[in-house]
């Protein structure tokens, strides 16, 4: 940033800071800083300030200066939250650059990057309006509470109505605000507080071994306080290491030995033993042995591979590793850190989805131990302040994260590693800012002059386009990593053997043979179907009617074990129907398969296997997923069924056999993407077969076995696929050969959102030509939580000024938005949409 982060209050009289809110508001406001404040306050720190006429909020200086407002009186900040900055200038750049590229407001990207441990909770107060005449009158129970109001500075709502016996005192409030007399503010409280441990220790006095012996010998007779001292001994050396008699030992030893805590307290009461407090991290750490870094020497291809990445990052700032599944990657990856770190550089290596990779996790912590910093959403809010502050603090050089992770308060960054840089869980989806974490990873990277490696065995086809064009470099890894071999890919047709009766259910009876040979010879299977619940859908067999959901244009999915209907979009419930809505009868069927069924069905055709499920039903707590990874690597399921959350990161040396459900469904998603997503689910979850010296097996089932893409998928060809989808996206003018912005308007009145969408189509063909606007169309699910919805496409074709163009584009939007026609209707504006 030009201006200096620190302003010494000699320069002038006033200083005045630009505070960035949490708001989605365009500009900063400015305040004035209390002179006694003048060289406490620096860029980064967090303060609180007014803001209208009631609203007090958490805020950050975003720059200090002399210059008075000139639209408005400035007013004054209210406290200062921070002794140090919690956010770095490199960190504020980054929120601007966000909130311009994305069409979104600085305050919303601030909102989403920090932790809510870091911001402000708030309870309503009243205090005195410095403005208040004494010429306006207030009554007896007004005057009283004014008067208490006096005597303590502020009190709340429930003071208030205590002091004026009342049990509801919002009508008394709002009539004194009416007269002018007070002002209702949010008293304001960090909601990070600290772990505190209480911890024992002998008073300085019986660290002398004279003393202790003659303590010893006056304990003889009173045992218990006796049986207190010696447990403590046990674990704390006093005489030979004075020490670690600073230290102390946990209180929750002496609890856990279950000695008497009377005993104790006499201890402490006669100055044997003294108590205190420490803060200590909410991240227990292990043992050091833990700690020994794991051995492993990198094979010849992977050698290879590791140099061309060092030699192409001479060149380029992104290098793209393009390695089929079982390759070791991720050998590669800490090879890499290990440099960096050594070069006292930071790490920021990202995880689509940080509790779907607990293996990676555990190895990364074995090897780089306290260096290493984890953060995702998992975590309390008081746990991911701690990796903030520890951040900022420089403990954590190395920090694992999923993708809110880029917001983090990196200064010395070197390297970003982006794993599994195709997950489209890289996009935030909702609210603003809807960023891309690869695409920011590699601003951010460019930022703070570091280098970016992003890899994937099924690249996107945008990283893959950049690195055919030579922006990005290109590293292949195409061999598996030992004696592994790819697995074995087997088509079955579902329509032909529906035609010759050999289906049962949605099962081939070749599917449930080798489901039944894989079991029998010991080994685990893994069967994919990406759909939770037990059915998609009830379906009357008389009238054809389906259970749909009274807020969402979807169907109702039917969750066996809790007996009832499920909306997976808004969350509605309702019972099990015995009879049709529509017509009365009772001839109700599910239709379709969810995961839950699937694992129903396969406990019919092998009865004597031990079949686990993982969806997002199975895993919603935080230990639930390590708890089912450690059943499936301790050999205590046989045939796992589960959801795309099985394609990422899972590495089980007893699984040699994959079965996807139905390929069909991902294929024909009407959606541009859909092959190359399809490649990518399909081709990421056969690599969770086969990784060690026995080859695997992979069956996929479907009604169009000679379907092209089902071919690439099977000789594992990702290039063939890239080569039709590049084709067909250029004629199209679909991304890498333009960028995506999809407008969408919402709004509980169906007529009011297409009114409202057409009017801005209408405005925008006619200010950027039809060829680049298109719709507005009805989403695939039109109505979500009761608000209808239409959408807009706006393609903007390379070469294009971007920046100038956006500006243009939200310049247009106000003007249309603010307008009759779109009043009351809500727009989302989603860049480099998915």
């Amino acid at each position: 940033m030009n201006d200096s982060s620190v302003l010494s209050s000699s320069e002038e009289s006033t200083v005045f800071v630009d505070a960035l809110m949490p708001l989605p508001i365009p500009k900063n406001f400015t305040y004035r800083v209390p002179r006694a404040w003048a060289e406490l306050v620096e860029v980064g720190m967090r303060i609180v300030v007014p803001f209208g006429s009631s609203k007090v909020l958490t805020a950050v200086i975003v720059r200090m200066h002399h210059q008075p407002p000139s639209q408005y009186q400035a007013k004054y900040i209210l406290e200062i939250l921070d002794d140090r900055p919690l956010v770095t200038s490199s960190q504020i750049d980054l929120f601007n650059w966000v909130a311009e590229y994305y069409m979104c407001y600085p305050g919303e990207v601030f909102q989403i990057a920090l932790p809510a441990g870091l911001k402000i909770s708030s309870q309503s107060k009243v205090q005195i309006n410095p403005a208040y005449s004494l010429e306006i009158s207030l009554n007896d129970k007004e005057q009283c509470v004014f008067q208490a109001i006096q005597e303590k500075g502020s009190l709340s709502y429930d003071e208030i109505a205590q002091i004026a016996e009342l049990k509801s005192p919002y009508h008394l409030i709002k009539s004194m605000v009416a007269k002018q007399a007070v002002l209702i503010f949010d008293e304001l409280k960090d909601r990070y507080s600290p772990k505190v441990i209480r911890k024992i220790r002998l008073t300085q006095a019986y660290e002398n071994k004279e003393k202790l012996v003659d303590l010893i010998q006056t304990l003889e007779s009173k045992p218990k306080q006796l049986a207190q001292l010696l447990h403590y001994l046990q674990f704390i050396p006093v005489l030979r290491n004075p020490e670690v008699n600073q230290k102390g030992l946990d209180k929750s030893s002496f609890t856990q030995a279950d000695l008497s805590e009377s005993s104790l307290q006499t201890l402490i009461k006669n100055g044997v033993f003294e108590i205190f407090e420490v803060i200590v991290s909410r991240f227990g750490q292990e043992d050091s042995e833990d700690f020994i870094p794991a051995a492993f020497e990198l094979n010849p291809a992977q050698t290879t591979a590791y140099q061309s990445i060092l030699q192409q990052f001479q060149e380029k700032d992104v290098v793209l590793l393009h390695g089929i599944t079982g390759s070791g990657k991720t050998e590669i990856y800490i090879k890499l850190i290990q440099e960096a770190l050594a070069n006292g550089s930071q790490v920021l290596y990202l995880l689509p989805e940080i509790a779907l990779t607990t293996q990676i996790v555990l190895r990364l912590k074995r090897i780089f131990g306290e260096q290493l910093g984890i953060y995702h959403s998992k975590f309390s809010d008081n746990e991911r302040v701690e990796v903030w502050k520890s951040i900022v603090e420089g403990k954590y050089p190395l920090v694992v994260g999923v993708r809110s992770s880029v917001f983090l308060p990196f200064s010395n960054l070197g390297l970003v590693i982006v794993d599994e840089e195709h997950e489209a869980s890289f996009k935030q989806v909702d609210p603003a800012p809807r960023y891309h974490a690869r695409d920011l990873a590699v601003v951010l990277a460019k930022q703070q002059g570091a280098k970016v490696l992003l890899g994937s065995a099924t690249p996107s086809i945008e990283s893959y386009y950049q690195a055919q064009e030579g922006k990005y470099g290109l590293v292949t890894l195409k061999e598996r990593f030992g004696k592994a071999q790819l697995p074995q890919m087997i088509l079955l047709d579902t329509k032909y053997a529906q035609k010759m009766k050999q289906m049962k259910g949605g099962f081939s009876v070749d599917l449930i043979q080798a489901l039944e040979d894989n079991f029998q010879k010991g080994k685990q299977s893994l069967l994919f179907q990406n759909r939770r619940g037990y059915s998609p859908y009830i379906q009357c067999q008389d009238c054809d009617w389906i259970a749909t959901c009274h807020q969402c244009d979807v169907s109702l999915t039917f969750h066996a074990r809790e007996q009832e209907l499920r909306c997976h979009y808004c969350g509605y419930k309702e019972g099990l129907l015995r009879r049709c809505s529509a017509c009365g009868s009772t001839h109700l069927k599910t239709m379709g398969y969810g995961t839950e069924k699937l694992e129903e069905e396969l406990q019919l055709h092998l009865p004597d296997a031990r079949i686990g499920r993982m969806d997002l039903d199975t895993t919603r707590s935080k230990t639930a997923f390590n708890s089912l990874l450690s059943e499936i690597s301790s050999g205590n399921i046989d045939v796992l069924v589960g959801t795309q959350m099985v394609a990422k990161g899972l590495d089980f040396e007893g699984l040699s056999m994959v079965a996807i459900f139905d390929a069909d469904k991902a294929i024909n998603f009407p959606d541009f993407r859909a092959h190359e997503r399809a490649f990518q689910l399909i081709s990421q979850v056969a690599g969770r077969a086969g990784r060690r010296e026995e080859q695997g097996k992979v069956f996929i089932q479907t009604n169009q076995p000679t379907h092209p893409l089902l071919e690439h998928i099977i000789h594992n060809n990702y290039e063939a696929m890239y080569a039709e989808e590049i084709v067909e996206r250029e004629g199209y003018h679909y991304p890498p050969f333009s960028r995506l912005i999809k407008l969408t308007f919402r709004n509980l009145d169906a007529s009011r959102v297409e009114t409202a969408a057409r009017h801005m189509a209408a405005a925008l063909q006619n200010k950027f030509g039809h060829g680049r606007v298109l719709g507005p169309e009805k989403p695939l699910i039109e109505r979500i939580r009761n608000q209808f919805a239409m959408e807009i496409l706006i393609k903007i074709e390379k070469g294009l000024a971007l920046k100038k163009f956006k500006e243009t584009l939200r310049e247009e939007m106000d003007i249309q938005m603010t307008g009759p026609a779109c009043k009351g209707v809500q727009l989302i504006i989603d860049v480099d949409c998915m």
